[in-house]
């Protein structure tokens, strides 16, 4: 399997749209990968707070519009990053777009776990609920964003649906870059899952951001990792390998806490 994870910076001088054509056309350039991974909010940047209420649209709006076709050109499975999207009956939500490749729509995710305890993300967005899997031909992917990172009870849950592969888009501050690489090895080793997670380059709204978009596999060993600036990290994995290390060292099966007990 062949993914792509776009590190792209949100240049506060760059139009959304003008933004939405450079991502789209990067989209396209990806051609030939099985799966390509965007950051959260790239359209407005993660902790650029004022923007999300100005810029928040509907679910098939045009970031969705640009994001079906670009998969559709290109043929490929498209994790679309995150962005704010406006419910006509409530709050606004941090909402993960995956669009298969012929253009529909396969899965959407409102974050769960939202970053900025009482500012910020955490008062100006909804919480999701529902965890989200998607099956992809050659695996099933779980479906979490950035700060979602720090919970493992959701990627055990993801576990328990399914999953063997995660996709993570962030907008990660480079402040606690380590923490990035400590938890995505981390939920990679404890899930015995391939983990992608797709950072933002640059700075946006005065926070220097870490990019280091990173792929690691179920033992923890890190294949692929971007540096600091705008790149795309493209990676070939075998996605068997999840379930063969499952079958080896089958940790998993001797979980105690958190597993429905036996029905007598």
């Amino acid at each position: 399997m062949r993914a792509s994870l776009i590190q792209i910076a949100v240049d506060e001088g760059e139009s959304v749209e003008t933004r939405r054509r450079r991502v789209a056309s990067l989209v396209r350039e990806q051609a030939g990968a099985d799966l390509v991974v965007l950051p959260e909010l790239w359209t407005t940047g993660a902790f650029a707070y004022e923007e999300f209420g100005r810029e928040a649209e509907p679910l098939d709006g045009p970031t969705y519009e640009a994001m079906a076709k670009a998969a559709s050109d290109a043929g490929v499975w498209l994790h679309a990053g995150s962005i704010p999207e406006r419910d006509p009956e409530g709050p606004l939500y941090n909402t993960s777009l995956v669009f298969s490749p012929s253009g529909e729509l396969a899965a959407a995710y409102r974050k769960i776990h939202r970053f900025g305890f009482d500012k910020g993300e955490a008062v100006l967005m909804g919480a999701g609920r529902d965890l989200v899997t998607v099956r992809l031909p050659e695996t099933t992917v779980g479906v979490a964003t950035c700060y979602d990172l720090r919970f493992p009870e959701l990627f055990r849950g993801l576990v328990d649906a399914g999953a063997e592969t995660f996709v993570i888009p962030a907008g990660w501050p480079e402040r606690r870059r380590s923490h990035w690489t400590l938890l995505a090895q981390a939920r990679a080793v404890e899930n015995q899952a391939f983990v992608l997670a797709c950072g933002t380059a640059g700075t946006h709204a005065r926070v220097p951001q870490a990019g280091h978009s990173i792929v690691v596999d179920p033992w923890g060993e890190v294949l692929a990792e971007a540096g600091p600036g705008e790149q795309v990290l493209t990676v070939e994995f075998d996605p068997g390998r999840a379930a063969v290390t499952r079958d080896q060292f089958p940790a998993l099966k001797d979980r105690v806490l958190g597993v429905e007990p036996p029905r007598r």
